[in-house]
């Protein structure tokens, strides 16, 4: 697993959103990458996931790659399939893309099951305590107790000289939940200040949860029939 990057901005903070729970991480990236004035830096090669990618409007998208916003000096990591198993690969490959520009926090969005089909509530965790209280304590709530999976779960798991900054948005399922991403987006923007017009943010993160489920649908497909190929030569 290799980061490459064609630029190398300095200083800047790393907002990563990768397929999980209700695919909050994912559409709120999505949303992000159409209101902010982006451009494409980089990808993550990957030799140990099925060698496959997703075109979608004429346009390929990698399985990880990463967007630079000048203006506020973002990075975004836009991922559609990061392979099964693969969350301290994929946390080691962010670390490394920390590293090499310096950056001065990450921010991990993500989906978390909900017992109240109707909440919509959003909880923080911070490896930098006592940082986000004034800007988030209005939008959302500390998490005081959970089971953290995935590439967020890793990366708050490793070593790291960089602060770590995890959003949690209640989903009201496994199924991708635009109305959850929204309430994400509004508590990012508290503590980040991308002034994101949240007034048009649910309609059209109903758009890119039906793109979503579309690429997401489409990868598992190619990723079974890989896997049937491959028992097909073992068998």
């Amino acid at each position: 697993m290799k980061v490459i990057l064609s630029k190398k901005p300095k200083g800047v903070r790393i907002i990563e959103g990768f397929p999980g729970f209700g695919l909050i991480g994912t559409i709120a990236i999505e949303f992000l990458m159409e209101h902010l004035d982006t451009e494409k830096i980089g990808i993550v090669e990957m030799d140990d996931v099925p060698a496959m990618i997703a075109i979608h409007q004429n346009e390929v998208i990698e399985p990880i790659s990463f967007h630079y916003n000048k203006k506020y000096n973002i990075v975004l990591v836009h991922a559609i399939n990061v392979g099964k198993n693969m969350g301290w690969k994929v946390a080691a490959a962010i670390q490394d893309l920390a590293k090499q520009l310096a950056a001065k926090e990450i921010v991990s969005l993500e989906g978390v099951g909900s017992p109240n089909p109707g909440s919509s509530r959003v909880f923080y965790y911070s490896t930098k305590k006592g940082l986000l209280k004034k800007k988030l304590d209005q939008v959302a709530s500390p998490l005081m107790e959970g089971i953290i999976v995935g590439v967020t779960g890793a990366l708050l798991a490793k070593q790291s000289s960089v602060p770590i900054i995890a959003l949690f948005a209640e989903a009201k399922s496994n199924m991708p939940d635009s109305k959850a991403a929204a309430e994400i987006i509004k508590a990012l923007d508290a503590y980040t200040g991308l002034q994101v017009d949240t007034g048009p943010l649910l309609k059209q993160a109903k758009m890119f949860e039906q793109k979503l489920k579309g690429i997401v649908s489409k990868t598992k497909q190619a990723e079974e029939i890989s896997t049937n190929k491959k028992l097909s030569y073992v068998g």
